[in-house]
């Protein structure tokens, strides 16, 4: 009994902190697939490693070693990466797309990515509850690059796999799918995106690993959705006219770009 205790408290918070992020805003609308097909994901993806075996070594191998990254301009824009808004997703791949967009800007966008990351999001809390990991700052001292609070919610949330890594991943493969004259900067951004929470301290790597895995099975049962397909499509034309006047990147991006550059994460 107390073990169907503690699991149902970890669900109830997997999602709660899931959901808090800014993307989950009231009245977001639900995704794309079914309970069956993002339960189904937990069947595509690893299991979670285990205590000693070499998969846990290198996780906590690479935890230690990436915390000489403290303070560094790639700790900065792992902070930056913590937001998981639309408006902070956007944010994140203006580089890659080429223009600054918010989500008012960009209604038939913002909606799209809001729907497909809420199955990305609900595929990640399956997999937590499934293996109940720890996350790498609670086997070990290190710094993270998150607030004391917000540390203190991901002590309640399991690390396998990254939700920020599937719900990003997710977006850039969408994006990708928009613009495929930039998918490469696109999926690299989403990369970078994912393996901000190893910078940070606040997943391991086959957390990160574990949710682009997650995001490309949810994409590819997306793709099969006749409604995100009719979605994608006035997306790809509002982002089309978007882009159409755009004539240089924001002044920004080539500092993003050597910071990217000079980091192995």
């Amino acid at each position: 009994m107390k073990n169907i205790v503690r699991v149902s408290a970890a669900v109830l918070a997997s999602i709660a902190l899931l959901w808090s992020q800014p993307a989950a805003t009231s009245g977001r609308a639900r995704g794309y697939l079914t309970s069956e097909q993002t339960s189904g994901v937990v069947r595509i993806v690893l299991p979670a490693p285990t205590a000693g075996d070499l998969r846990y070594q290198a996780d906590m191998a690479i935890f230690h070693a990436t915390r000489s990254l403290k303070d560094s301009p790639r700790w900065t824009l792992a902070q930056s990466d913590d937001n998981l808004s639309i408006a902070g997703l956007l944010h994140a791949f203006r580089c890659a797309l080429g223009l600054t967009l918010t989500p008012s800007e960009a209604p038939k966008l913002a909606a799209l990515i809001g729907r497909a990351n809420y199955d990305a999001g609900a595929a990640a809390n399956v997999i937590k509850v499934r293996y109940q990991h720890k996350r790498p700052f609670q086997v070990a001292e290190g710094d993270v690059c998150v607030s004391l609070l917000g540390k203190a919610r991901l002590e309640h949330s399991p690390d396998y796999p990254s939700g920020h890594t599937a719900l990003s991943w997710d977006t850039g493969l969408i994006l990708a799918e928009l613009v495929p004259e930039a998918a490469s900067d696109i999926l690299a951004r989403a990369r970078a995106f994912g393996q901000s929470r190893i910078v940070c301290g606040v997943h391991n790597a086959s957390a990160v690993e574990a949710g682009w895995m997650t995001g490309t099975a949810v994409f590819a049962m997306q793709s099969d959705s006749p409604e995100f397909q009719q979605d994608l499509d006035a997306a790809r034309l509002e982002l089309r006219a978007l882009r159409a006047h755009v004539t240089s990147k924001p002044t920004e991006c080539e500092a993003e770009a050597e910071t990217l550059s000079k980091s192995p994460y």
